[in-house]
């Protein structure tokens, strides 16, 4: 039976794409200290990204900032969910998606913390974090005065001081996000 673990990471972010992942685990995998991104340091996530990426079959979707403005979080989460699924690019029999609600796929659970309760979520937890995390660092690279490579676009003191002193960076902050709505565009 293929089963697809899939979890998001960005959702309450300010800036920049929510990302899922998708992953299939091979039938003999154990992977010590698999579990919610969350939950773990950057060193051991990236640790486990590794392992993930060498000896599973995964992908990435993502839905963009400006996509998040246009049709809602929750919808852009479940559309970012569905492209990870797709890019596997791979038959399934079952799906598993961390929260309370599936995107449009067939035969798809939600589990209510299931980042922490199963596997094959907690690979794509960590899948979906690193590849986000990683984004930011790149925009960090950009936009260096903003500091997304240390609060990857959560709302910290330091990202909100910064949108108040810069404004908001036009195609990168989530202008229908409150926080972010009324300030000027860049």
């Amino acid at each position: 039976m293929v089963v697809v673990g899939v979890d998001e990471a960005g959702r309450g972010c300010l800036v920049g794409s929510v990302v899922a992942g998708a992953v299939i685990l091979p039938d003999d995998f154990y992977l010590s200290g698999l579990n919610d991104s969350k939950k773990l340091s950057e060193k051991k996530r990236e640790s486990l990204y590794t392992q993930i990426t060498q000896q599973c079959q995964w992908a990435t979707g993502e839905a963009s900032a400006c996509e998040i403005d246009t049709i809602n979080i929750l919808q852009a989460t479940m559309l970012a969910m569905k492209r990870a699924v797709k890019n596997l690019n791979i038959a399934f029999d079952q799906v598993l998606v961390d929260g309370n609600c599936c995107p449009d796929l067939d035969n798809c659970q939600a589990i209510v913390k299931g980042d922490s309760t199963q596997a094959v979520i907690s690979a794509a937890s960590i899948i979906a974090k690193v590849s986000r995390d990683r984004q930011m660092v790149k925009l960090d690279m950009r936009y260096p005065e903003y500091g997304f490579a240390k609060h990857k676009g959560y709302g910290t003191k330091q990202h909100l001081s910064a949108l108040e002193r810069f404004g908001a960076i036009k195609n990168q902050h989530r202008y229908s996000f409150t926080t972010v709505k009324n300030l000027s565009h860049r």
